[in-house]
């Protein structure tokens, strides 16, 4: 089969398996832009080597992540590219187009423990509290400073990923109760619950946004509020307020209110969310729900906040501990 056959098969599969990921697996449009590129670069290593995508063994592929690891990419991101390697190869021994999986025997990178950066809850509140304030206050502007205060309320009161948050359908406006369904990856549903001032904050978003059509007799041009069908419309090609812009505008608040903008981000935020949740006695399969992590493993990067908790119940409520004893 010649370079150009080659090339042609490699492109033909990895569209296949891309299309299966979508249809059956239900990847999200990010998850799948992700597997591209880290196979398109494998391919093009591949063919530095002689090699074609379809027919690499092992050898092969641990090259490629040696060669990652030579230039510099962290072991995390190289246990990302296994992960598309390894998704890619079963599918292919799955629908018969090879006899064997080359990654089976590839061992992930290993790596640190990195621990998620998180937030105080005095940063938190203090962050929340600053975003109250400028929503009520009247003035120019004053729509967008009430959807901020919405977003990290939401944000903080769920523990959303970004992506969910800026994409909520306006629909959760005429939803009744504390419960809020979150459609999260994959397409799967979780129930999270909101807090009162996360409530409070959609009222005030909803009375400022019918106050608006009012004013205006209709719908701002850039962003038609009354036929969208997201709680925070744009002119974005999604629609909805891109994920960046709000992660922009996190950070300009976070620098008016004396916090460091750089570790302060909507990902920390979830992070806060799951961290407070744990050290105030949350069981860890409740957090793992209301994250959305189909593992547990996932969840168990804040194991270390539950160690300290515990470790803080038994010196505070041993026995020993209660007569002056050290039980470390």
């Amino acid at each position: 089969m010649s370079e150009r056959q080659l090339a042609g098969r490699d492109g033909a599969r990895l569209e296949s398996f891309l299309e299966m990921m979508s249809a059956e697996r239900g990847a999200a449009t990010n998850t799948l832009a992700s597997y591209e590129r880290d196979l398109t670069d494998l391919r093009e290593f591949l063919g530095g080597r002689g090699q074609s995508l379809t027919e690499a063994q092992t050898p092969d592929l641990s090259a490629y992540l040696t060669h990652l690891s030579a230039q510099g990419f962290a072991a995390t991101s190289q246990a990302r590219r296994l992960s598309s390697m390894r998704q890619f190869y079963r599918f292919l021994y799955s629908e018969g187009l090879r006899s064997d999986d080359p990654t089976g025997i590839i061992d992930a990178p290993k790596k640190g423990l990195a621990l998620p950066k998180t937030m105080s809850v005095a940063d938190v509140n203090r962050l929340l509290g600053l975003a109250a304030q400028e929503a009520a206050t009247e003035g120019p502007g004053q729509l967008a400073r009430i959807r901020m205060h919405l977003l990290l309320e939401l944000l903080y009161a769920t523990g959303m990923r970004v992506s969910e948050l800026v994409s909520l359908p306006v629909k959760v406006l005429r939803q009744e109760g504390r419960f809020l369904m979150i459609r999260g990856k994959g397409n799967k549903d979780r129930m999270v619950l909101l807090s009162r001032a996360a409530i409070e904050a959609m009222e005030k978003y909803e009375a400022a946004r019918k106050a608006l059509l009012r004013e205006n007799g209709k719908a701002p041009k850039k962003a038609d509020v009354a036929d969208s069908p997201w709680l925070f419309p744009s002119s974005s090609k999604e629609g909805h307020l891109p994920r960046q812009v709000f992660a922009r505008d996190l950070k300009e608040i976070a620098m008016r209110a004396g916090l460091t903008p750089s570790a302060v981000s909507p990902h920390v935020l979830r992070h806060a969310f799951a961290s407070h949740l744990l050290q105030n006695g949350a069981d860890l399969r409740a957090v793992q729900e209301l994250l959305g992590h189909s593992d547990i493993s996932t969840t168990q990067i804040y194991t270390h906040v539950l160690e300290e908790r515990l470790q803080e119940l038994v010196q505070t409520h041993h026995p020993l501990a209660k007569q002056g004893k050290n039980l470390d």
